[in-house]
């Protein structure tokens, strides 16, 4: 982007477009204020001061808006921002857009405020990273958890993280420049100080498994060969007809899928039953299944009660043996004499009984991953970050634990610094930058 049109004065529509209450029409940039005199009743609104008046375009009314007016560097942006609440009808929202547009503005890209934040230093890039998060979090739980980032949590355990390495930086650095006047740490200060940076990375990294679980969900695939009932129980599942179920063997030929708010977004999926399928359509539905196998988090391996396991069954089970799993006994309505001492599941998709003990076995796998355990959230971005700083610190403390020159032991620590400097945007790339902002919507 031209660095000139880095600093235009932009706009855009911050809520969804639809018919709705309210809709809000966001401006920042230098002309924000001049645009607003150009269109709005009211001159000259003041900082912080709510302005009610109407919205024009020379003598024609558009809408009855309020408008709320932010003088830099007090504002999301830390620019001039301009904020127009207008009624929340789609035409009246782009009427007044294009009457902004027309007036001086152009129409901001995506991320572009938030963007302006972060450039502005309002916020970091952790807590920008979260403004996304918080958009798209797709369960109370981990909006609740991104609100956490936005507000520091994670930017706070960087800066201290950071804080104890960069000062064992400056103490081998004012060793090697002074050497007169100061002494060289001594290498059980560098090694201690080492174990404690790493212990503290992992100390988030821990989060990781939980975090990746919060922001993407769990993935429950419900599989096995065909006609054993994996239908029938992805119905009984979502207490719902969702699935067609039949007894002839091979009816699902794709993967079906619900998702369910439990805290965690939980997705179960229904997938075609694995075998040596003899159609090609059939065949392509096996092969989505074994996909779906692989990127589970959890599955639920289903085989018939009567007939008992068989060599298609032992197949698929070798095939998930490194996966967690759930094995299911389906159609104990069918059953004479259910084995007592098996240790796996019994259950009827039809008449329900035993899905109480399933639903308990998902839900003793699924708090595993408990908000309430997760201290910080972090993405693959992120995590990326801390896994290459620690590789780094690794290498600094084995180099001290040899008594190697300090002078090469700070190259590492250096390197460390500069990958948790990613994470909060210290040090970052143009293009890291906009890969980020590009996951925004529009109007954030």
């Amino acid at each position: 982007m031209n660095i000139l049109h880095e600093f235009d004065t932009i706009t855009a529509i911050a809520t969804p477009v639809g018919a709705g209450g309210i809709g809000v029409i966001r401006i920042s940039g230098k002309e924000s204020f001049e645009i607003i005199n150009k269109i709005f009743s009211k001159k000259n609104p003041q900082h912080g001061m709510i302005a009610h008046g109407r919205i024009q375009d020379g003598d024609k009314i558009i809408d009855e808006v309020i408008v709320l007016p932010f003088r830099s560097p007090n504002s999301y942006t830390g620019e001039d921002v301009i904020e127009i609440h207008c009624h929340g009808g789609i035409n009246v929202v782009r009427n007044i857009l294009d009457l902004v547009l027309k007036n001086g503005a152009r129409t901001a890209q995506r991320g572009e405020f938030t963007k302006r934040a972060f450039l502005n230093k309002k916020m970091d890039l952790s807590q920008a990273e979260a403004v996304a998060d918080l958009i798209h979090a797709g369960t109370r739980n981990f909006a609740q958890q991104s609100a956490k980032n936005l507000s520091g949590v994670l930017s706070a355990k960087i800066k201290e993280i950071r804080t104890g390495i960069f000062e064992i930086l400056l103490r081998i650095t004012a060793g090697i420049d002074f050497p007169d006047d100061v002494k060289e740490p001594e290498y059980d200060v560098l090694i201690n100080g080492f174990e404690k940076a790493i212990a503290q990375i992992d100390e988030v990294l821990a989060h990781a498994k939980a975090s990746d679980i919060m922001r993407q969900g769990i993935k429950i695939v419900i599989a096995g060969k065909p006609n054993v009932g994996k239908s029938s129980l992805f119905n009984a599942l979502l207490d719902m007809e969702r699935a067609i179920v039949t007894d002839i063997a091979g009816t699902t030929r794709d993967v079906l899928k619900e998702t369910l708010d439990r805290g965690t977004a939980i997705t179960v999926f229904d997938t075609a039953g694995i075998r040596e399928g003899d159609g090609k359509v059939e065949k392509i539905g096996i092969e989505y299944s074994k996909q779906s196998v692989m990127e589970a988090d959890l599955i639920l391996f289903v085989y018939d009660a009567c007939t008992g396991m068989n060599d298609e069954d032992e197949a698929i089970l070798d095939l998930i043996k490194n996966k967690e799993r759930i094995i299911i006994a389906n159609k104990t309505d069918k059953l004479k004499n259910k084995p007592a001492d098996s240790q796996n599941l019994f259950l009827s998709a039809v008449t329900k009984e035993g899905l109480s003990n399933l639903k308990s076995k998902i839900k003793e796998f699924t708090d595993r991953f408990s908000p309430e355990d997760t201290e910080f959230i972090t993405n693959s971005r992120q995590q990326d970050c801390l896994e290459k700083s620690k590789e780094s610190l690794n290498q600094a403390l084995l180099a001290a634990q040899m008594h190697e020159l300090q002078d090469l032991i700070s190259i590492d620590l250096k390197s460390a610094l500069l990958f948790l400097d990613e994470i909060t945007g210290e040090v970052i790339t143009d293009e890291i930058l906009n890969n980020i902002f590009e996951n925004f919507c529009i109007g954030k």
